[in-house]
């Protein structure tokens, strides 16, 4: 299959294609880092969805749509940041563009996103440890004309979360676990487990 990785410059699940024989590229604004630049396409994804494809895989900016920022989105009680609403709204569209894309299977990735902005209904969540990772991080899949992602090996033991969400929760009561810190780039790269169960079930 000829297969879109559309913002990732992991190149995670784009080598985890080309390992099972697909022609897949990725793509992102940035360079890659997964140390294969021939099956990179750094720039603008847009206009790449207008060609044949046989999948696209997306992983869309998520940092005004996700949840984890509704402290952001609503930083007086019931007042509503206009300036992040409008950046959300923009992801929101971007957002769709994949949603909408003319090609037979597609996937989209991201995390749990504000209600507000009224993302369509996912269809399935996904867990790091589901695939061989003793992590914690939700994440949300949308797919079409591919079988839903079947969990590959779970872990059960000495899971942790793998993104900080500071060191009380909403209710003011320490966190027992406040997470792995990294960094915004870090914390988008998909884990090896979840891109090798792609390539598995969906290549």
């Amino acid at each position: 299959m000829k297969i879109l990785i559309a913002c990732e410059e992991s190149q995670a699940v784009c080598k985890a294609f080309r390992e099972k024989g697909h022609e897949a590229y990725s793509c992102d604004v940035l360079p890659c880092s997964g140390g294969h630049p021939e099956w990179h396409i750094k720039g603008d994804v847009i206009p790449l969805l207008e060609k044949d494809w046989d999948m696209i895989i997306a992983f869309p900016p998520c940092t005004y749509l996700s949840n984890a920022g509704a402290c952001r989105l609503y930083p007086k009680k019931g007042e509503l940041n206009q300036e992040r609403y409008k950046k959300g709204l923009e992801g929101k569209e971007f957002f769709m563009k994949f949603y909408n894309a003319k090609c037979d299977k597609i996937v989209i990735e991201n995390p749990v996103s504000s209600l507000v902005f009224e993302i369509p209904k996912h269809s399935q969540e996904i867990q790091p440890y589901e695939f061989g990772h003793p992590f914690k991080k939700k994440t949300r899949l949308w797919v079409k004309g591919v079988p839903l992602l079947k969990p590959t090996e779970i872990i059960t033991e000495n899971v942790c979360s793998w993104v900080n969400g500071g060191s009380k929760d909403n209710k003011g009561n320490s966190r027992k676990q406040i997470g792995v810190k990294h960094t915004s780039l870090l914390r988008s790269k998909t884990f090896t487990g979840i891109a090798k169960a792609m390539a598995n079930q969906w290549g």
